[in-house]
């Protein structure tokens, strides 16, 4: 079993909203690894969209995805291009 972690900023203009979230758990639920999510002293599970969104991260704060399993290496690669893509948003 292995373990990823990467440290991401949130760019796109509305932070961790809504759709957003909806994207990020849609992939995140992809996978069989544990994510968890970390923003200031808060963790969750990164496949709740409700967790994601007490997160509250807005532009320019900063997550920690952390993913424990067999597919960990992929789900993170995965959850970074989609969050370094500011989610495939305009702005």
């Amino acid at each position: 079993m292995s373990l990823s972690e990467v440290t991401l900023e949130i760019t796109n203009k509305l932070g961790l909203h809504a759709r957003a979230a909806a994207k990020f758990t849609s992939i995140a639920s992809k996978f069989e690894c544990e994510i968890m999510v970390t923003h200031g002293e808060k963790t969750i599970n990164g496949k709740s969209i409700m967790g994601l969104l007490m997160l509250a991260a807005s532009k320019g704060t900063q997550i920690s995805i952390n993913a424990e399993g067999d597919d960990s290496e992929r789900a993170i690669a995965e959850l970074s291009e989609l969050v370094n893509s500011r989610f495939n948003e305009s702005e």
